[in-house]
């Protein structure tokens, strides 16, 4: 609302609040705190600019009533993939008490140290006589995609042998099947089980924004394109209702440029069958080939090619869950 009541201000405040934005970002990164923070700020922000756009721009009669639907349906969409987003990443189960394999059987062999666990040779100490060149055969919980010779991890943290491509997450305190990143803006991990819902999220928020945006622009500044509107628009402070329309769709825009980033790097990595993670651990051991320009890192580890990639992708969560090594010992 300061925003919208002159252009100085609307362009002081809208630059400053990525920057805020970012710097709590980082400041809770580097701490390693879970914060709601930016969850409850994505949902508040898409509440009031629906309301906004009830409010100030479908009164005009510019907005038709299948728009309206449209966008509603949109929202609602995005709303759901949003949920199943927030639900279970595919969380190793934790050991308890009772349950936890003891470390004396193994052998003494030196353990390379990374970000997110301890990588190196997993066995099953005296419960396994079949351990060759450090790899426990039978116990492993590979998957079928898993390229041979592709070893496990032993998490310090959780006290279990990982599956490959499998990664601890600082802030959630826990492991994740095929964990990609951690979003601040779901305040979850996203792996195996929900990085679909998480994709879906993204495709159907930037439709939907996209389309609020256009609607709201061919309302305001009529006669004009969305883009050259966006940029040039004589009438937008001409009164308070259209200024705060304007403000509000540039607030929208600078979100999804953002996201809109955030989905080209997830769709890049699909195809190239790389998470984030391992795109980080290539970049830092300079085991990765940087394409397009850095945008996508190629390990070249389980890379199969466009269509298996994603097919690949497409399948995740779909096979059932697989016995740990501890179960079957």
């Amino acid at each position: 609302h300061v925003a919208a009541l002159h252009f100085l201000l609307g362009l002081v405040i809208l630059t400053s609040l990525p920057v805020v934005v970012l710097w709590y970002y980082y400041l809770t990164h580097r701490r390693k705190e879970r914060t709601l923070f930016f969850l409850s700020l994505g949902l508040f922000s898409l509440g009031y600019m629906y309301y906004v756009f009830l409010q100030e721009v479908v009164p005009r009669g510019h907005v038709g009533y299948s728009q309206v639907v449209a966008l509603t349906c949109g929202l609602i969409l995005m709303l759901a993939a949003l949920s199943r987003a927030k639900k279970d990443p595919g969380y190793l189960p934790i050991q308890t008490s009772n349950e936890k394999p003891s470390r004396q059987g193994l052998p003494n062999r030196s353990i390379r140290g990374s970000s997110n666990g301890l990588h190196g040779v997993a066995t099953l100490g005296a419960a396994s006589s079949r351990a060759v060149n450090g790899e426990a055969k039978g116990y492993s919980r590979m998957s079928a995609e898993e390229p041979e010779g592709v070893k496990n991890d032993w998490c310090a943290k959780c006290q279990l042998v990982r599956p490959a491509r499998a990664g601890h997450c600082r802030l959630c305190g826990r492991c994740v099947r095929r964990l990609d990143h951690h979003c601040v803006w779901i305040n979850s991990c996203v792996g195996e089980q929900n990085h679909q819902a998480f994709i879906l999220a993204l495709s159907f928020f930037m439709l939907t924004s996209v389309y609020g945006i256009t609607l709201t622009l061919h309302t305001v500044c009529r006669g004009r394109t969305p883009f050259v509107a966006l940029f040039y628009c004589p009438g937008a402070y001409s009164d308070y209702s259209s200024a705060l329309s304007f403000t509000c769709v540039w607030y929208c825009a600078i979100v999804t440029a953002g996201m809109g980033y955030i989905l080209l790097i997830q769709l890049l990595n699909i195809s190239y069958n790389v998470t984030e993670r391992e795109a980080r651990l290539a970049l830092r051991d300079n085991t990765g080939r940087r394409l397009l320009g850095g945008l996508v890192i190629d390990t070249g580890q389980y890379n199969r090619g466009f269509l298996c990639n994603w097919g690949h992708f497409l399948s995740l969560g779909s096979s059932p869950p697989q016995r740990s090594a501890e179960d079957i010992v």
